[in-house]
């Protein structure tokens, strides 16, 4: 009965996520929500779990204003959502490996062998990737940061929209990043709609299925 639950929850947040564009600009997320929700995002997978996600959230009048020139057609998003979150993807996640990997052994959660195993791969591999590779797979990661974001998000009863439409080459430098080492992967408004988003269709999974 409990995982039922559970699964009933879920669809019901899936199914009842919209990308909504005007918000209540009255209405203020505090940062110890905002805080808890990334960390529960942050649950997503990543590539040998190096968690390149990178987050600036952007939730004063002075952060709006100095990133409203740059969202182009999304200046109603940036205008009334409690925040802007912009999503980056860090090609120099390996830097944190043993951090992580030496929290997980302390923490039981990885034996030791095979933590010096991984570190030993991962120091002699990330390193030496091409610069577009490293690119390519710190968005793939941080897309699924993105996405689990938006859910969680919607869990905690707030309304979000994914947006691609912004100054790619000018929003790291904006925000005071590193433009080589942080790839921009998207903007993600979040707030409490003024207006609901409209329920969207979708393929179904026949037509995008393949069955070999």
């Amino acid at each position: 009965m409990f995982n039922s639950i559970q699964n009933n929850d879920f669809t019901h947040i899936v199914k009842g996520r919209r990308s909504v564009r005007h918000y209540d600009e009255n209405f203020k997320i505090s940062k110890e929500e905002i805080h808890e929700m990334i960390s529960e995002a942050s649950l997503a997978p990543s590539s040998a779990n190096l968690q390149p996600w990178r987050v600036v959230v952007v939730d004063t009048p002075e952060g709006k204003e100095k990133l409203r020139p740059l969202v182009r057609f999304n200046t109603l998003q940036n205008d009334t959502s409690s925040a802007m979150l912009l999503i980056f993807g860090d090609t120099q996640s390996y830097l944190n490996v043993e951090e992580i990997y030496n929290t997980a052994v302390e923490q039981g959660k990885m034996p030791a062998e095979v933590r010096d195993s991984q570190l030993k791969t991962i120091l002699s591999m990330y390193p030496t990737l091409p610069q577009e590779i490293k690119v390519e797979v710190a968005k793939i990661d941080s897309s699924l940061f993105a996405m689990q974001f938006m859910l969680v998000a919607r869990a905690h009863g707030y309304d979000t929209n994914p947006m691609a439409g912004f100054e790619v080459d000018q929003v790291a430098k904006a925000f005071d990043l590193d433009e080589e080492r942080y790839a921009p992967v998207m903007m993600i408004s979040i707030g409490k709609a003024k207006e609901d988003g409209y329920e969207s269709v979708r393929l179904s999974s026949d037509k995008i299925t393949f069955w070999r």
